[in-house]
């Protein structure tokens, strides 16, 4: 199964390492951190619009951030 997470991008839902809110997680150091380091490794996949959240998923042993304009709750019902 795949999750659709905007700007005609899907991943599968089994790759997915989670989901995480983009103001929450960026408020703590760690979590500021995780980002830059991501960013600096090129495993930031942005979005268009204004991004609320990121997925992080492992598949084939990459890693990857992928930026999405849809808030967390919105993910979760679209993987249920």
């Amino acid at each position: 199964m795949y999750l659709s997470i905007g700007n005609d991008m899907a991943v599968r839902s089994s790759s997915i390492i989670g989901i995480f809110d983009l103001d929450n997680t960026t408020v703590s150091k760690r979590g500021r951190e995780f980002l830059e380091k991501a960013e600096q490794e090129g495993q930031v996949v942005p979005c268009d619009d204004l991004p609320k959240s990121y997925v992080v998923t492992a598949e084939y042993g990459l890693a990857r951030v992928y930026l999405t304009p849809f808030n967390t709750i919105t993910l979760e019902k679209r993987l249920k």
